[in-house]
């Protein structure tokens, strides 16, 4: 049968984004951080010594975590700024057929099960499956994926046809929103000087990107492809990497060493989230905080911070454009990974 468009007049199509998920309140901070720790793609520990761990840390870390939440109104923003991302995907795909927008958190409400049955209910005649992680990581798109099949197969979806879509690092609407946005901040920050741009991701334990994960050379090709784009001679810049927890070696080099050292020679900073798309505690607390009060302290007094793409035009443009070019015969649908991936990066779903 001849590939079709996943979206096209007369057919149902589900979307389903992917996003981390937050705590919608206090009470909620230790069951998600236990949901976190006790997935196998962060902890890889079989049962029960895998439960017993995250019980522990979920119990031991959520104290802390509940001031860091009080710090932002005491839930994370990431439902709902992933709701605005729906609403507004929904609508650019809205003439192209019958196209209905979900989407589902990894390790809180809404979650696979309740987001599956609710996808079962509409009926589609094809799913695509949309991760808010531009970069792929056997930590995130690799497990939510996972957990999808799983419910998928529980709420009676798994004869639906689906299409993965696995990363979209140098789609070239994804650039154009970073640039776009990056821009602004920059000019601002020049005017006291010539600013150093840090790219900053979440890191990742070294032993995951030895074993083939391909999120940090993905991480990079996003940066080189902004950094064309911006085509701004000279450009000062550097890949960093944020939110190291635990005692096992990191990639980096770190945000926070990367900010000491802007500090050092002078540096005004504009910090881009390069790899979250919603804002949540990691950008609005981490970054927004505690980084630039170590930004003030190692005397960087022009600190600023890019806000993540959210609804930003072009991005949305990404989204819808990735959708649309989706065809019926895509098990693994790649926008601007695929071969870039490179070679030995063997868990990319594209290289397998």
């Amino acid at each position: 049968m001849e590939a079709v468009s996943a979206i096209a007049p007369g057919r149902k199509t589900a979307v389903v984004l992917f996003n981390l998920g937050g705590p919608d309140n206090a009470a909620a901070v230790q069951p998600f951080l236990f949901n976190l720790f006790n997935d196998p793609a962060i902890i890889g520990l079989p049962r029960p010594f895998r439960t017993l761990l995250a019980g522990f840390i979920s119990r031991r870390r959520a104290p802390v975590a509940q001031k860091i939440y009080e710090e932002i109104g005491g839930k994370s923003p990431i439902v709902e700024n992933t709701e605005a991302q729906a609403r507004a995907l929904e609508s650019s795909l809205s003439g192209h057929g019958d196209v209905r927008v979900f989407y589902v958190m990894r390790y809180w409400h809404p979650m696979a099960d309740e987001v599956a049955a609710a996808v079962k209910k509409y009926a589609p005649d094809h799913i695509i499956l949309l991760p808010l992680y531009p970069q792929f990581s056997t930590t995130t798109t690799g497990s939510s994926f996972k957990d999808w099949k799983r419910a998928a197969a529980k709420a009676g979806l798994k004869n639906t046809p689906s299409s993965e879509v696995c990363c979209y690092p140098t789609h070239p609407d994804f650039i154009k929103a970073h640039s776009s946005l990056i821009r602004t901040y920059y000019a601002e920050a020049a005017r006291n000087g010539t600013p150093r741009i840090l790219f900053s991701a979440h890191g990742l334990p070294e032993k995951i990107i030895r074993r083939g994960d391909p999120y940090q050379a993905q991480i990079e090709a996003s940066t080189q492809a902004i950094v064309d784009a911006l085509a701004i001679p000279n450009l000062d810049y550097v890949n960093c990497y944020q939110s190291r927890v635990g005692p096992m070696k990191w990639i980096g080099p770190a945000t926070t060493d990367e900010l000491i050292r802007a500090g050092f020679e002078g540096k005004p900073v504009v910090v881009v989230p390069i790899a979250f798309v919603s804002e949540h505690s990691e950008t609005l607390v981490e970054l927004d905080i505690e980084y630039a009060e170590l930004a003030h302290e190692n005397g960087i007094n022009q600190y600023y911070r890019v806000p993540t793409l959210s609804v930003q035009a072009h991005y949305i443009a990404a989204l819808s454009d990735i959708c649309l070019k989706t065809k019926t015969d895509m098990d693994v649908a790649s926008f601007g990974g695929g071969q870039g991936c490179g070679v030995g990066l063997r868990q990319c779903p594209c290289n397998q």
